[in-house]
């Protein structure tokens, strides 16, 4: 590829593998570590896909597959984290502002969803911010639909019940 065919190729796909990992990582700097490697492994590929649509999957589905890893080594992280650390908690002003700003309440959601176990995060990010469909997620994740379904009806269960609190 020439340089402006690469250029053309990551203006093409970046803003959406860069959303769909911020979503999943919650991280600007992993997620946009995460598009960068993704873009990259395509474009060194020796056989990549020819259709644009095989391009645009292929693309999403390494970008998801890569955001999991990075969770998993964040958690493991925490973990070591936690056990040295005491966890800060909100004071009662931030709490206060938090439910009247509407900047705050998304901020507000954002830490719910984050307080969450992995793969309710996971798939809530991606039902509800990728828009991706039972099918597609149960795809990506390796697990059954069925089990994505329940996954998702007891998130938004519980993300309910956060936000309520």
């Amino acid at each position: 590829m020439t340089q402006k065919e690469i250029k053309k190729f990551y203006d093409t796909h970046y803003r959406r593998l860069f959303n769909a990992s911020y979503r999943i990582v919650g991280n600007g700097a992993d997620a946009e570590e995460i598009m960068h490697d993704t873009l990259l492994r395509f474009l060194q590929m020796e056989n990549p896909p020819a259709e644009p649509a095989q391009v645009s999957a292929w693309l999403i589905r390494t970008c998801i597959r890569r955001s999991i890893d990075r969770l998993r080594v964040i958690k493991r992280e925490r973990i070591f984290k936690d056990s040295y650390e005491e966890p800060e908690s909100l004071s009662a002003d931030e709490s206060a502002e938090i439910a009247f700003s509407t900047k705050k309440e998304v901020k507000r959601v954002k830490e719910a969803l984050e307080t969450m176990k992995d793969p309710y995060r996971l798939v809530l990010t991606l039902s509800l911010f990728e828009g991706m469909d039972y099918q597609e997620i149960a795809q990506i994740t390796g697990q059954k639909e069925v089990t994505i379904r329940s996954q998702v009806s007891r998130g938004k269960a519980t993300l309910l019940k956060i936000l309520q609190q």
